[in-house]
Order: structure tokens, then C-alpha cells, then sequence
């Protein structure tokens, strides 16, 4: 048997929603959970409301993966329920919000800072992985 076969094999795995999600409680708090290119997977729990935004460079796509989703607009809103997604317009302003805990997948370029240029107490860390 060749050895440098065996010990240069690779192994496989997918990534568990469930499992990510049962790592951390914290709302509105995005965790890393995969790359692709320059681009980031994240997960977030939100409840409650979150702050007016905008992400002038980038489109932010929102995937409802339990719950319901809002997002105000300044004329108007989606609802985004669980198995839908929704993508946000870069440059146009928006204020997500939920009434009762929504799980989430983003996909968004690395580097994005979830409150834009906002900041304050609900900006989360960047590259925090789980």
C-alpha cells in the first residue's frame, strides 16, 4: 500500500446549519461559516430591530432560513419568510427587523461591515468564524 497516497487524501465535509446555529445564541452577532472566491457565508440570529443602513459598494443578500424577515425601505418593505431570500440593492438604504427569531444565511463580499457606515453597538466583528 502506498502510504503518501493514504496520508495526502482529504476528508469531505458539509456544513450543518443546525449545528452552526446551536454554537452561539447572541442576536444580530454574523458568524463566518464558509468562503468562496472573495466572497463570505455568514449566519446570524436577529430579533428585534436593527438600524437604518446602506452598503454603498455591494449588494447584501438576506436568506431566511427560519422565521420571518422584514426589511423597511424608505418606501416601502419586504417580508421574507423561510425558504425565500431577498437581495438588497447596494446604495439603498434599509432597516431589517424581526418580531420574533429569524435565522439567517448572507453571502457578501469579505470586509462588509453589517451596519455600513452607521456603526455603533451593532456592528459585529469581522472574520469571527464558527
Amino acid at each position: 500500500m502506498n502510504t503518501a497516497a493514504v496520508s495526502d487524501s482529504k476528508t469531505y465535509h458539509s456544513i450543518n446549519f443546525a449545528n452552526k446555529f446551536s454554537l452561539f445564541s447572541e442576536q444580530w452577532s454574523q458568524k463566518v461559516i464558509a468562503e468562496m472566491n472573495d466572497y463570505q457565508f455568514k449566519v446570524a440570529r436577529l430579533q428585534g430591530d436593527f438600524i437604518w443602513h446602506d452598503h454603498a459598494d455591494t449588494d447584501e443578500s438576506f436568506i431566511v432560513l427560519e422565521g420571518q424577515l422584514r426589511i423597511d425601505f424608505r418606501d416601502g418593505y419586504v417580508l421574507i419568510s423561510a425558504g425565500e431570500m431577498f437581495v438588497v440593492p447596494k446604495g439603498v438604504e434599509h432597516k431589517p427587523s424581526a418580531e420574533h427569531e429569524v435565522k439567517l444565511l448572507l453571502v457578501e463580499p469579505r470586509g462588509v461591515v453589517n451596519t455600513g457606515d452607521e456603526g455603533g453597538e451593532r456592528t459585529s466583528p469581522l472574520d469571527v468564524w464558527i
